[in-house]
């Protein structure tokens, strides 16, 4: 495909890092001449210095014949201009744009071709605020991701010591829980992704992940862990636009304080929020953090927009007893050396948002991507089309499907059944399949198998 990406800061750089290793025509456009060095440098891709919403600079990049542009630079107004100018002068198909204001989200019509011609919206402060919901909503979880409208979900936990399925074969999870079916989709060990097998045994830490039904999902977790109580009080370092939705997502349920530097912010916060405490402070302050009794604290977030302080105030609360606690971490060099570590989950910005933007780059009938393991693995949910004749995958059992390497099939989801993957589960059309994929080389054979033949129509 033929993509020009707008903005070459972080979600434009990882995305271009992404598209590039996987054969695309790219073309990254910014004004910082300095910063599309560095992408040159690294990438096969070409980079235009300029403003991505001048029609004379969208046409150097070669909107005349692009398939796609992403507009993710950090203007939601130069993200919006560059879609209708793209969508009026070039006949763009696709125009992807990041909008970070609520106050253009909340207007019903104002994104259509008629209006401003955007086909996908990503506000990345909602992508992530989602993201931190459902880690808080499953204590013990690394990652958590709904398929099909979320009646399955794919977690991902780290096996303890002590727990039941530790230094036992996967396939005595039917034993242990006759009642729960559940499939274990990959397992990362010192970083080295193996593909589960029924002999496979589970060691203490390994990052096993596992696809089952939403209503089964705390019953597996507790196989692989010890389940740790549910969380109560939240402390929130941070009161920007994440900070500000995840406190509003979740005050009615958790106690939730927010602790924010700026005065007006903080009483901004405290005017909008129902039942959130706002304290104006800095969460790097030892001794506001003890008043505030940050020892009783079940999860403490730093999500300000400055990874060093977030990762000072985090190894800070942790220290002085907060149960759990997790950090938005921008540089992706930083989020290996501190996961796992004093901080419990270091949550990636862009990887959480890449999955939005790939789901559309992705041929065939995709519904949704998500990347796992910082990038390293996918998480694929498809729609399969056609019948025998014209289709790879309908009419067929799973164990007949030749999948490519390090690619496994979790779960199929017919109407409102989760069906876990076994060699004997029959695809259907219209079914939703949910793909695993270890090793993202293998991501065009994928979309593939979920292209119809010709002689579908």
């Amino acid at each position: 495909m033929k993509i020009i990406i707008l903005g070459a800061g972080q979600v434009g750089g990882t995305l271009a890092e992404h598209l590039a290793s996987e054969a695309n025509d790219i073309t990254v456009v910014d004004t910082d001449s300095d910063r599309l060095r560095d992408l040159g440098d690294r990438l096969d891709i070409r980079t235009i210095t300029g403003k991505g919403s001048f029609p004379t600079v969208l046409r150097q990049a070669g909107a005349d014949d692009a398939d796609m542009l992403v507009a993710v630079t950090n203007s939601d107004e130069t993200n919006m201009v560059a879609c209708q100018v793209a969508y009026t002068l070039f006949h763009t198909p696709t125009r992807i744009a990041r909008v970070r204001e609520s106050a253009y989200l909340t207007r019903a019509g104002l994104f259509s071709n008629e209006a401003i011609p955007v086909d996908v919206l990503i506000s990345p402060e909602q992508v992530v605020t989602n993201h931190i919901k459902r880690l808080i909503e499953y204590p013990g979880a690394l990652q958590v991701i709904d398929f099909a409208d979320g009646k399955a979900q794919l977690v991902a936990v780290r096996a303890y010591y002590g727990g039941p399925l530790v230094g036992q074969q996967l396939r005595q999870i039917r034993e242990h829980m006759p009642t729960v079916d559940a499939r274990v989709a990959a397992i990362f060990r010192r970083n080295r992704a193996i593909l589960p097998k029924g002999d496979t045994v589970i060691e203490a830490d390994d990052e096993v992940f596992f696809i089952a039904a939403r209503t089964h999902i705390r019953a597996v977790m507790s196989e692989l862990r010890r389940l740790e109580i549910s969380n109560k009080r939240i402390v929130i370092a941070g009161g920007g636009h994440i900070g500000e939705r995840l406190a509003e997502a979740i005050e009615s349920r958790y106690q939730v304080k927010i602790i924010e530097s700026n005065p007006a912010r903080c009483r901004y916060l405290s005017d909008t929020l129902d039942s959130s405490i706002v304290l104006q402070g800095n969460a790097s302050d030892k001794d506001l953090l003890v008043e505030e009794n940050i020892n009783e604290a079940d999860i403490f977030l730093a999500l300000t927009n400055d990874d060093e302080a977030n990762i000072m105030s985090s190894l800070l609360a942790k220290r002085l007893g907060a149960r759990k606690v997790m950090s938005i971490i921008n540089n992706p060099a930083y989020v290996d050396l501190v996961q796992g570590g004093e901080i419990d989950i270091a949550i990636s910005p862009q990887l959480a948002t890449i999955g939005t933007l790939l789901t559309h780059v992705r041929r065939g009938d995709i519904v949704s991507v998500h990347s796992l393991r910082r990038g390293a693995a996918e998480a694929i949910e498809a729609i399969a089309h056609g019948d025998s004749k014209s289709s790879k995958v309908v009419g067929r059992m799973i164990g007949e499907i030749e999948l490519p390497p390090g690619t496994t099939i979790g779960a199929v989801i017919r109407d409102e059944q989760v069906l876990i993957a076994h060699d004997d589960t029959l695809i259907e059309s219209g079914d939703h399949v949910i793909l695993f994929l270890v090793d993202k080389k293998y991501i065009r054979d994928v979309e593939r198998l979920f292209q119809v033949g010709l002689t579908f129509f």
